[in-house]
């Protein structure tokens, strides 16, 4: 019997892999022929190779998050559809508004990198959940129970501590990891030598505040996307921390590739070891912070 189990869940992983592809293409086809010319330097590994691992990794992420939660259905479809396209494409995509309309990202682009990212929350997310069997509620599962109740003074106070945590993950990480490439330093503006950590920070602080705002916006909604997991979640508090860090970390393995937009390799790079590993640590950070609101609302780490 638990060989079955094992053979039918391969096979289901192995059809989802297949059908990760063309869905995830077919989101590109909205790109048209907008993409610049310009030439891009390799991945750090053979294309090919590079888009079966995201592919592996993105749907192994799926069905693990379809796995642990206590909804199904159309329930399940709209909230994991809206956490996904929120970590993979809202969040990331308002990024290249912000730091590259004004130099890679032509205006014509811009709406269609949001659009790029919506075939797989559309449609991807909601046949993976007929395929491994979520669509119907089990009768043997009772679902009375909707957690711990959300006081909105409590949640207000937690998203604001939230959105200045993620601030200081985001710019530590950044000047330390990310800041430290020369090429990257340059491809942003900011050629020469590396200013002291405390004088970049106050100028940049003084004269570009909308970055501030920005990732203070971008930490409220990392927040209300990792709420709308923790809530679902029927498994450890742990085990969900560490769904939500992969949630947030694995959209920027996405730097493995070629990029036009991005066409130097090393800054890719620095850019993927920045906010992956930053992106998976604040993951953490937020369900610790959201812990009472659990489902097992008396389960720690």
């Amino acid at each position: 019997m638990e060989t079955k189990k094992i053979v039918k869940w391969i096979l289901r992983f192995l059809l989802l892999l297949m059908l990760y592809f063309p869905i995830w293409i077919l989101g590109t086809i909205v790109m048209g022929d907008l993409m610049p010319d310009q030439p891009s330097e390799p991945g750090l590994m053979d294309e090919g190779i590079a888009l079966l691992l995201l592919g592996i990794v993105n749907t192994g992420l799926i069905i693990g998050l379809i796995m642990t939660s206590r909804w199904n259905g159309w329930r399940l479809a709209l909230v994991l559809g809206l956490a996904y396209y929120g970590s993979f494409t809202f969040l990331t995509q308002i990024e290249s508004w912000y730091f590259l309309s004004e130099t890679s990202v032509p205006p014509p682009l811009l709406p269609r990198l949001f659009l790029m990212g919506l075939s797989i929350p559309l449609i991807y997310i909601p046949l993976a959940i007929l395929i491994c069997g979520k669509w119907k509620k089990r009768e043997d599962f009772n679902d009375q129970s909707n957690g711990p109740s959300l006081p909105i003074k409590e949640l207000l106070l937690k998203l604001g501590i939230i959105a200045v945590i993620y601030l200081i993950v985001y710019w530590l990480a950044g000047y330390f990891i990310a800041w430290q490439n020369p090429e990257l330093r340059e491809f942003y503006g900011s050629p020469g030598e590396i200013k002291p950590f405390f004088s970049h920070t106050i100028d940049t602080f003084i004269n570009t505040p909308s970055l501030l705002l920005l990732q203070l916006f971008r930490g409220v909604i990392f927040a209300l996307i990792a709420l709308l997991i923790l809530r679902g979640s029927k498994v450890s508090l742990w085990q969900t921390a560490f769904l939500v860090g992969l949630l947030f970390g694995i959209p920027h393995l996405v730097h493995i590739l070629p990029n036009p937009l991005m066409s130097l390799a090393s800054v890719r790079f620095s850019h993927m070891v920045e906010t992956a590993s930053s992106s998976f640590i604040f993951g953490w950070i937020v369900v610790w912070i959201f812990r009472g609101y659990h489902f097992e609302g008396k389960d720690k780490f």
